[in-house]
């Protein structure tokens, strides 16, 4: 007696224990997918207007900027627009690596006025909920070779507009801030 309901509890201990493994398998798969697909939480679709302060040639203004990922792939496009000067619109082509180390996003691009680089951006949600890190280096090849290093600190108000502070350090002059707003789209 005692080992027939020891027996039946158990069928029906196992019929609850297979549908239980299998609805928490799928929905740590489903956790995981989603982890991944946003993993660097970084919106590469948007466009933002800069005001730039050039301390070195006093030439202050705007700019318009865009950039974006192709498609679903990881290539990104970028275009800047100088809205003072003549000549200094640049356009850009470069390729995205998503989550390299640490949740850093890498992007390896060259631009029209033969300058090539790298892109690192980071979200840091573990200190403030929001808030990102981008650092870029540049090395300008032509007539006068120049490195540049940019440091830019962002907020994201909400998922479709970012407040970003950027300081410009070429050749070690540290010559031009910005402060941009960005819409993601």
């Amino acid at each position: 007696m005692i080992l027939s309901w020891v027996c039946s509890n158990s069928v029906i201990a196992m019929k609850h224990i297979l549908p239980i493994l299998t609805i928490t398998t799928l929905a740590a798969a489903a956790s995981a997918q989603t982890a991944a697909a946003s993993a660097s939480g970084l919106s590469y679709n948007r466009a933002g207007l800069s005001y730039n302060t050039d301390k070195a040639a006093g030439d202050n203004g705007y700019s318009l900027s865009v950039e974006a990922l192709i498609g679903s792939t990881n290539i990104w496009v970028a275009g800047t627009a100088n809205l003072n000067s003549a000549g200094e619109d640049t356009v850009a082509l470069g390729y995205v690596f998503k989550n390299v180390a640490a949740g850093i996003d890498a992007t390896v691009a060259v631009s029209s006025d033969d300058t090539y680089g790298i892109i690192l951006r980071r979200s840091l949600n573990e200190v403030i909920a929001g808030l990102e890190a981008r650092l870029v280096y540049a090395r300008s090849e032509g007539s006068v070779s120049t490195d540049g290093f940019t440091y830019e600190l962002a907020y994201n108000i909400n998922k479709q507009f970012q407040l970003a502070v950027s300081v410009e350090d070429t050749d070690g002059a540290g010559n031009e801030t910005s402060v941009t707003v960005r819409y993601n789209f």
